[in-house]
């Protein structure tokens, strides 16, 4: 009974937390709230930490002990993993702005992109230029860095589905709003995974 409330928890915050953002509620929240819809993102940061706190909690005070750890010479794996998750967050704080992703500058300066820069522009510089969304593929090694028992196990495999399914998402608010030229930086470069990144490398030292 205790995982199925886990998962009913977390697939109704994932369900939540996307539906608050999606283009349809975005709009209709714009057209009723006008120079107010400023503040949006700001209030669904906030909300959506409130709503996380009692979920988390839940899965924290299930934790059994592992059936799986990362330990003996698995252990440089789950630090590789964890070394990869941090390296994609820092380098994609590098072209994102702290401010927009809360939502303080929509708040100041009325901004409405979709991108979390300060300039609104496409960019393929650094990590952009192997992963689009190098926070949301961050996430992965993260969350499958920890030991798993069979709460962990069904939180990362809803998490892990959530990020892939709200990423593909986000990809279609962003050729709504950047049209070919976001299409054509999705030929250029993987969305999550660097497999076009790698290719490229692999076919430079074939070379």
């Amino acid at each position: 009974m205790k995982y199925f409330i886990l998962a009913t928890l977390w697939i109704g915050f994932c369900v939540l937390h996307s539906a608050l953002i999606s283009t349809t509620f975005t709009r209709f929240i714009q057209r009723k709230t006008g120079s107010f819809y400023r503040y949006h993102r700001f209030l669904f940061n906030i909300f959506s930490v409130v709503m996380l706190i009692p979920v988390a909690a839940y899965s924290l005070s299930i934790r059994e002990d592992p059936f799986f750890r990362w330990d003996g010479f698995l252990l440089p794996l789950k630090y590789l993993l964890l070394l990869t998750g941090i390296f994609l967050f820092i380098t994609g704080a590098r072209h994102y702005s702290f401010s927009h992703f809360i939502g303080w500058a929509q708040i100041k300066e009325g901004s409405k992109n979709m991108l979390m820069n300060k300039t609104g522009r496409l960019s393929d510089h650094g990590i952009l230029g192997i992963v689009r969304h190098p926070f949301y593929a961050g996430i992965f090694p993260l969350l499958w860095s920890d030991d798993l028992d069979t709460g962990t196990l069904i939180t990362n495999i809803i998490l892990s589905i959530y990020v892939f399914i709200g990423t593909l998402l986000e990809e279609r608010k962003l050729i709504r709003e950047f049209g070919d030229a976001y299409r054509a930086y999705q030929q250029k470069v993987s969305m999550l995974f660097p497999l076009k990144w790698l290719r490229q490398k692999i076919g430079f030292t074939a070379s």
